[in-house]
């Protein structure tokens, strides 16, 4: 499965929540709504999630295993450096 499109839609600089994004895979399948953490020691994404009726949230997609997850999270992270760098340089 191939990434082949990373949309950062939204940034900002307020709290820990620095961006939203979508993914493209394959040129078949779209995620929105993944979200850029800034944490204590990473930055890091987190997938969509919603509330069930005990009040945890559930991620309603996510990948099955930490290479997925890893590829993932590495070309959002560049794509969201790159487009923070672009911000950065428009001012």
């Amino acid at each position: 499965m191939e990434i082949t499109d990373i949309k950062v839609r939204k940034m900002t600089d307020e709290g820990k929540m620095k961006a939203i994004v979508s993914v493209t895979l394959d040129n078949m399948l779209v995620i929105h709504d993944i979200k850029v953490i800034e944490g204590q020691e990473k930055t890091f994404i987190a997938m969509p999630s919603r509330r069930n009726a005990e009040g945890e949230y559930k991620d309603i997609v996510h990948p099955i295993n930490g290479e997925m997850r890893e590829k993932l999270q590495n070309a959002i992270l560049a794509k969201y450096y790159e487009a923070l760098k672009e911000q950065e340089n428009a001012l």
